[in-house]
């Protein structure tokens, strides 16, 4: 009676593990993805690449990547080391981001005021920039966000602590498939939008808006410090 039920057995437990690979599968996808929606510095970036057409493939892969190697070290243990160390830092940490992003804020409010844009947007003329400085501007952009290592290493990374063995590794491929389908979804999706980019009021109120999303976290950083906080 026992060999009889032993291969039902053996098919049953493998039909619930399944169920438990896919559930972490689509934890990790879902719980990623509402994580990167919310409008940000990166995510502007790479809207606003899209619309000038320039290196979007390496601007979305340079993002997936990122999320990708900063997700698999929080599942692989690296968030209960930073966290610790967050606490200390987190204040000057917010500060400098915001600062550079305040920077940058005013930067993009400087090019509205000069309208001097080539247009159309995705003229073959216009002057590309470097793949080196968009890559630059971008490292800074997401690694400079603490909010990043919150989402991706901190959280994410406690969250998986419910998942063992492989499920773990589903875990983390199902969040860096999120981001991986995110970016490329606003980046590409902009892209389509670059005829609509033809005159330098459009890339105005790009940067204007572009500007007012630097702005507003500048705004949140500073008033996570607990030199604010506390006042």
């Amino acid at each position: 009676m026992l060999q009889t039920d032993l291969p039902a057995q053996i098919q049953f437990n493998a039909q619930i593990n399944g169920v438990i690979v896919l559930s972490a599968f689509f934890s990790g996808f879902f719980i990623s993805l509402s994580l990167i929606l919310a409008i940000g510095p990166q995510n502007s970036f790479v809207v606003r690449q899209g619309l000038l057409g320039q290196h979007i493939l390496a601007v979305v892969l340079f993002c997936g990547i990122s999320d990708a190697v900063l997700i698999c070290l929080g599942v692989l243990g690296l968030g209960t080391v930073m966290a610790p160390i967050f606490t200390r830092c987190s204040d000057w940490m917010f500060v400098l981001s915001a600062l550079w992003l305040a920077i940058y804020g005013v930067g993009r409010v400087r090019a509205a005021y000069r309208a001097d844009y080539f247009v159309p947007a995705d003229s073959d003329n216009q002057n590309l920039g470097t793949l080196g400085a968009i890559f630059a501007l971008l490292a800074v952009v997401t690694f400079a966000n603490p909010h990043v290592y919150l989402d991706t290493v901190i959280l994410l990374g406690a969250i998986s602590i419910g998942y063992v063995g492989i499920e773990k590794l589903v875990f983390a491929a199902g969040a860096s498939l999120a981001s991986f389908s995110f970016f490329a979804a606003i980046g590409f999706g902009a892209k389509r939008l670059s005829p609509f980019m033809r005159a330098p009021r459009a890339w105005q109120i790009v940067d204007l808006l572009t500007a007012l999303v630097m702005f507003f976290f500048v705004g949140i950083l500073l008033e996570q410090t607990s030199w604010i906080a506390a006042g």
